[in-house]
C-alpha cells in the first residue's frame, strides 16, 4: 500500500483496553483468568436456551430482518420488567433493543454528544464508557467512588462552581470495578440533581439483577425521569445472545433509534425472541436468577476468603453484594501492574487498577472477577496469584538490596515453566 491510510482524530483519543488485551494472555489454557467481566460458562442455561430456540425457529419471521427498535415481543417483555423496577410505567415505545448495553452506551453518546461536551464518568470508570466517551470527543470529568458509590457531594461542588455536563455516567450498582453500589440516599440526590441542573443521567444496569441478599437496588430512574437505563441480557442469561435494551425519555429513544438506523438497520431476530422466551416466563427466570445469585454468592465469599488467608493484612477485599466483581488494595506497596507478569507465568491473571484510572492513581489496586470460576478453581488462583507476590516481593528487596551493596550480581528469579499448583 503505497500510501498511508488516514484515520480521523477522534481514534487517536481512544484508549485502548487494558482488559480486551489481557484476555489473548489469558485465553491460555493453564491460566486462570480473574479479569475479563464473564459470567461463568457453566451458569448459563444452555438447554433452557437450545429450546427456546427451536421453538423460535417455528415462527419463519425470526429469520428475517426486523425492526430497528427491535422486536415488538421482546420490547413489551423489557418495559414490564422495567415498569416494575422503577415504579412508574414505561412503555414499549420507549425500549430500544440494541446489541448488547454498550451499543446501547454508544447510541446514547452519539445522540447526546457533541465534541468537547462534558460527561462525569466515575473513577475508577467502566472502560467501556471511557472509550465511548473517548471516541465521542467528550471532555471527561472524574468523580471519586467510595464505598457508597459516586461521591455526590463532590458531584454537586462540582456544579454548584458552575460544571455543567450534558451526562452523568454511573454503573450504579455492583459497580465495574469497585463492586459497590450506590447508595440509596445518593440515588435520590443525584436523580434532583439532574432535574436541577439538567443534565442525563446514564444508568449502567447490567449487574442489578445480580444481588445476593434481598431484591435488587431500587434504581435511580425511580427517583426521577431525565435518567437514561441501560439493561443486558449477557450477565443473566448469555453474552453470545447479544441483546441489550435503553429506556428513557421518547425523545432520545427515538433519536437512538434513527442512528441504530445507520449502524446495524436491525439486531438479531432470532436471538431476541430467544430472550423474550425466556425474560417472559417468569417462574423459570426468578428460578433461575435465584439460582445464580446463589452460586455467585458463594464465589464471591470463596474468593474474599482464600485472600484473606493468603495475604492477611498486605491486601485489603470488597465484599461484594452482588454483581461479578472484587475490588482489592495492596497495602504493602505492591503494584499490580508490576505484579501480574509474575501472575501470568504462575497461571493466573487480573487487571490492575491503572487500567480504570481516570483522575487519581489507583496504582495499588486491582480488579478480581470471581464470577467466571467454581470456588475451588478460585481457591487455586489465588494460591497461584499469592505464590506470584511472594516472589515479586522478593525481587523487589534483592533489587533494594542490590542498590545499597556492591556485592549484589544477581536478583532475577528463575521463571517458572509450568503453573505453581496448590
Amino acid at each position: 500500500m503505497s500510501q498511508p491510510v488516514h484515520l480521523s482524530a477522534r481514534l487517536r483519543d481512544v484508549r485502548g483496553s487494558a482488559i480486551r488485551d489481557l484476555l489473548a494472555l489469558t485465553a491460555r489454557e493453564d491460566v486462570i483468568s480473574l479479569a475479563g467481566g464473564l459470567p461463568g460458562t457453566d451458569l448459563l442455561p444452555r438447554e433452557r436456551i437450545a429450546t427456546a430456540t427451536a421453538s423460535a425457529l417455528a415462527d419463519a419471521a425470526v429469520v428475517q430482518y426486523g425492526e430497528t427498535a427491535g422486536l415488538r415481543r421482546l420490547r413489551a417483555v423489557v418495559a414490564a420488567h422495567e415498569t416494575e423496577r422503577v415504579g412508574r410505567a414505561i412503555a414499549p415505545d420507549d425500549v430500544v433493543i440494541t446489541s448488547g448495553s454498550q451499543q446501547a452506551l454508544d447510541l446514547v453518546a452519539r445522540a447526546t454528544l457533541d465534541p468537547g461536551d462534558t460527561v462525569v464518568v466515575e473513577d475508577p470508570v467502566y472502560v467501556g464508557a471511557l472509550q465511548v466517551f473517548q471516541a465521542a470527543g467528550a471532555a471527561l470529568r472524574p468523580v471519586p467512588v467510595d464505598a457508597a458509590g459516586m461521591d455526590l457531594d463532590v458531584l454537586a461542588e462540582l456544579l454548584a462552581a458552575g460544571l455543567r455536563p450534558r451526562l452523568v455516567h454511573t454503573v450504579s450498582s455492583f459497580h465495574n470495578p469497585r463492586g459497590v453500589t450506590l447508595a440509596a440516599p445518593r440515588r435520590a440526590r443525584l436523580a434532583a440533581l439532574a432535574d436541577r441542573y439538567g443534565f442525563l443521567v446514564v444508568e449502567d444496569d447490567p449487574y442489578g439483577l445480580i444481588a445476593f441478599d434481598g431484591p435488587p437496588p431500587v434504581p435511580v430512574a425511580a427517583h426521577g425521569e431525565r435518567v437514561v437505563r441501560l439493561g443486558s441480557a449477557s450477565k443473566v442469561l448469555a453474552p453470545a445472545l447479544r441483546v441489550g435494551w435503553l429506556t428513557g425519555p421518547p425523545v432520545l429513544a427515538a433519536a437512538v433509534e434513527r442512528l441504530k438506523q445507520c449502524t446495524d438497520l436491525c439486531g438479531s431476530t432470532l436471538t431476541q425472541a430467544v430472550a423474550a422466551d425466556l425474560l417472559a416466563d417468569t417462574p423459570w427466570f426468578e428460578a433461575h436468577l435465584h439460582g445464580l445469585r446463589t452460586a455467585l454468592g458463594r464465589r464471591a465469599v470463596a474468593l474474599a476468603a482464600a485472600l484473606h488467608d493468603a495475604f492477611g493484612a498486605a491486601l485489603t477485599c470488597s465484599t461484594p453484594a452482588g454483581g461479578m466483581f472484587c475490588w482489592v488494595e495492596f497495602t504493602d506497596g505492591t503494584r499490580p501492574a508490576d505484579l501480574l507478569p509474575h501472575a501470568l507465568r504462575h497461571g493466573v491473571g487480573f487487571v490492575p487498577g491503572s487500567a480504570f484510572a481516570v483522575g487519581r492513581p489507583v496504582d495499588h489496586a486491582a480488579r478480581l472477577c470471581f464470577a467466571s470460576s467454581p470456588e475451588p478453581m478460585l481457591r487455586t488462583a489465588v494460591h497461584r496469584l499469592a505464590t506470584a507476590w511472594r516472589e515479586q516481593r522478593a525481587l523487589r528487596r534483592n533489587v533494594e538490596g542490590c542498590g545499597r551493596s556492591s556485592n549484589c550480581w544477581s536478583a532475577t528469579p528463575s521463571s517458572p515453566t509450568t503453573p505453581s499448583r496448590p
